[in-house]
C-alpha cells in the first residue's frame, strides 16, 4: 500500500463572500494612467478654451471681458462654432487616446470617436473659413496667414485619412492620423507657452516672430505626436 500523499495545488484564496477575488491590477493601472493622460491634455487646452468661452460670452451680449475685436461683430457664427467645437474636440479627444478607456469601454470609445471626428472636421474647416474671409488680425502678416492655411488643411486631411482608415479596419493607421490631427488641433494650447517664451526675446512681437511662435507650437505638438506613434510601433504603412 502506497502511503505517499498525492500533491494537490494550493487552494485559491477566497474573499468574505466565499468567492475567489477577481483582481486585475494591470487594468487598474491602465485606467489610472489613461486618466492622467486625458487630464494633462485637457489642462493644456484649458487656457484657449477659457479664453474662447469669454469671447463667446461677449458675442452673445455678456459683459466685456476681453478687448473688442470688430472682425467678429458682423459675422460671429463661424467664430462661436469654432470655439465651441474646439472645446468638444479637445476634451473628448483627450479621452480617446487613453488606452485604459479604449479597452474598458470600447462602445464609449466608438461613440465619442464619431463626435471627435465631426467636431474636428468642423474645427479645421471653420479655422480655414476665418483665415480666408475674416480681416487679418492686427499685427499679423502673410507668413502666419500661410501657416494657418497649411495647418488647418493638414488637420482636415488627417481626420479624413484617420476616418477612412478605421472604415477599412486599419486601426494603427487610424490611430496615427488621429494623433496627428489632435496634435494640430491642440496647437493653441502649446502656443500659449511659445508666446510666453517669445515675449522674453521679442517684446512686442513682430509679424515674423509672432508667426514663428505659432509655428513652434504646432511643430512641438507634431514632434511629440510622431514620437508617440513610433513608440507604439505603428507600422510604416500607417505613416
Amino acid at each position: 500500500m502506497n502511503n505517499n500523499k498525492e500533491e494537490r495545488p494550493s487552494p485559491v484564496p477566497h474573499n468574505e463572500l466565499g468567492k475567489p477575488p477577481h483582481r486585475k491590477p494591470g487594468r487598474q493601472v491602465k485606467v489610472t494612467s489613461g486618466l492622467l493622460v486625458a487630464f494633462s491634455l485637457i489642462l493644456l487646452s484649458a487656457i484657449p478654451n477659457i479664453a474662447g468661452a469669454f469671447r463667446v460670452t461677449e458675442l452673445i451680449g455678456g459683459v466685456d471681458i476681453m478687448s473688442e475685436d470688430e472682425r467678429f461683430i458682423e459675422m460671429p457664427l463661424p467664430l462661436v462654432a469654432h470655439i465651441l467645437l474646439a472645446s468638444v474636440f479637445s476634451v473628448l479627444g483627450a479621452f480617446q487616446f487613453a488606452a485604459g478607456f479604449r479597452v474598458r469601454w470600447p462602445g464609449w470609445h466608438r461613440a465619442a470617436g464619431r463626435i471627435v471626428v465631426l467636431s474636428g472636421l468642423l474645427v479645421g474647416l471653420s479655422a480655414l473659413w476665418m483665415t480666408l474671409f475674416y480681416a487679418p488680425q492686427p499685427g499679423t502678416g502673410k507668413l502666419l496667414y500661410v501657416f494657418r492655411l497649411f495647418f488647418g488643411s493638414a488637420m482636415v486631411v488627417s481626420i479624413y485619412l484617420g476616418f477612412t482608415a478605421i472604415r477599412r479596419g486599419n486601426v494603427p493607421q487610424h490611430r496615427a492620423w488621429m494623433i496627428r490631427a489632435y496634435a494640430i488641433g491642440l496647437g493653441a494650447g502649446t502656443q500659449v507657452i511659445t508666446h510666453a517664451v517669445g515675449l522674453l526675446f521679442f517684446n512686442p512681437p513682430t509679424e515674423v516672430s509672432g508667426a514663428l511662435q505659432m509655428l513652434a507650437g504646432w511643430l512641438i505638438n507634431l514632434a511629440v505626436a510622431e514620437w508617440i506613434i513610433r513608440k507604439n510601433q505603428v507600422p510604416k504603412s500607417a505613416i
